[in-house]
């Protein structure tokens, strides 16, 4: 079979760039599909009898290594045209665990594959995950709801092998969080499970939903109640989908923040303002101006101060995770005290560390800070960024840790003045496309190196 890697694989391959900064990023980026709806859809085609065509695919690593976990399965995946994915199930089969094994370890989304391969072949091994290291990312919530629907889940020295040898059967389950990642696995098994599943305390993130939208597209009957509850009628077949993915709301409030941070202006094509509406807010807050087309979002500093801001993290519709960290720059260039509650993922805030290396001032509090003004319930696992500003940034040398702080890095490098040298900017492939292109198409200053 060949493989489409050098068709989807990112034209970046250097390890290491250079930023001169102090310049404002000014021009116009598209952001396509969103990776976490792009590489989820390219799963649910494995649950389809037929084809199914995914359209507005970005051109990002994690893509390259869903598209290469689906052809160690038999999946043919071609590219009709750009941006575009054709994902034909007709001959799923086990792959050898070599080939999942050196895959798995670069990403989290294969235990993903759970319910759509117990469905296609009776079994599913997965090896040990990968991802960023932001935090502790249980897969308990995924094996409980997997075991509810009747699988079992026995650990071997290759990692985790589950069957269902009776078959999978709807099933009552309430997650003890909302997390997005089992919300996913639930919707993946139980469209195709015998009977009705009920799941309570759901993930409703807009890639969430997106991706209901697609299972429907297939033949699938779900429903969404009020309070967080989903129900799945299981049905015997799905057929193939014809869907363009949702767009990177990620993506686009990256772009926002450094255009916040480096006083630039950027118009950020694709992005909608339905699903940024709650960094929308909070960008206003601090300062920035926007402005909304039908075809993107301008995104700008319009002069003078920024204000300082409190943000507490939470689920959706509250404000993600993955937008705190590209702000967290902007903020340090703001006349004030600003705090961020991250309250999602405990180890958020590592990447703080080298922006205080840069100049800004920072300090982490590891147990949280209680206030009377938050309104999301505090977690045992959170912690608080305390950002005081305006700090001018200075160029430094640092290493990407993970995906949304490799991002930060250059918005900060961009920031400040002088010259930084970024590396490991392969974890930044993992979800943004063509980023050097699109800082180049924005005036920046740099140069890059294998």
């Amino acid at each position: 079979m060949n493989s489409l890697v050098s068709d989807t694989l990112p034209a970046i391959t250097a390890d290491r760039i250079t930023i001169r900064g102090g310049k404002p990023l000014t021009g116009r980026v598209d952001v396509r599909g969103a990776k976490n709806l792009a590489t989820k859809a390219m799963v649910a085609a494995l649950l389809g009898d037929t084809p199914s065509l995914l359209q507005d695919v970005p051109t990002i690593s994690d893509v390259d290594i869903v598209t290469r976990m689906l052809e160690a399965y038999g999946v043919a995946v071609s590219k009709p045209a750009s941006g575009e994915l054709l994902l034909d199930p007709a001959n799923v089969e086990r792959a050898h665990f070599e080939q999942i094994d050196v895959l798995a370890g670069s990403s989290r989304i294969p235990i993903l594959f759970c319910g759509p391969l117990l469905h296609r072949l009776g079994e599913a091994l997965i090896p040990d995950l990968g991802g960023c290291r932001i935090g502790d990312r249980p897969i308990d919530f995924h094996m409980d709801a997997l075991r509810a629907f009747g699988a079992i889940v026995d650990k071997s020295y290759e990692g985790i092998r589950i069957t269902a040898p009776n078959g999978l059967k709807g099933a009552n389950i309430e997650l003890p969080y909302p997390s997005v990642g089992a919300t996913e696995q639930v919707l993946l098994t139980a469209v195709r499970a015998e009977g009705v599943t009920e799941l309570k305390n759901a993930a409703i993130e807009p890639e969430i939903m997106d991706l209901i939208a697609v299972l429907q597209k297939m033949g699938a009957i779900i429903s969404i109640e009020p309070n967080r509850v989903i129900f799945i009628e299981g049905v015997d077949r799905l057929e193939g989908y014809t869907h363009r993915a949702i767009f990177d709301r990620n993506e686009a409030a990256s772009w926002a923040s450094a255009a916040l941070a480096t006083k630039g202006d950027i118009f950020v094509a694709g992005a909608k303002q339905q699903e940024l509406m709650t960094f929308l807010n909070v960008f206003r807050k601090v300062g920035g101006r926007f402005d909304i087309h039908e075809d993107g979002i301008r995104f700008y500093h319009p002069g003078g101060a920024l204000k300082p801001v409190q943000v507490e993290t939470d689920v959706h519709p509250g404000f993600m995770t993955d937008w705190q960290q590209p702000l967290i720059v902007a903020l340090t260039q703001a006349e004030g005290v600003s705090t961020v509650h991250e309250t999602v993922y405990e180890n958020r805030f590592g990447f703080t560390d080298a922006l205080v290396e840069m100049g800004a001032d920072i300090v982490v509090h590891k147990e949280g800070l209680e206030s009377i003004t938050r309104r999301v319930p505090r977690r045992k696992l959170e912690q608080a960024a305390v950002i005081t500003g305006p700090t001018p940034l200075h160029g430094a040398d640092v290493r990407v840790p993970d995906l949304r702080g490799g991002f930060s890095y250059l918005i900060a490098a961009l920031t400040a003045e002088g010259t930084s040298t970024i590396t490991n900017l392969g974890i930044i492939n993992r979800g943004y496309e063509h980023f050097t292109d699109k800082l180049a198409g924005l005036g920046a200053d740099f140069s890059i190196e294998a």
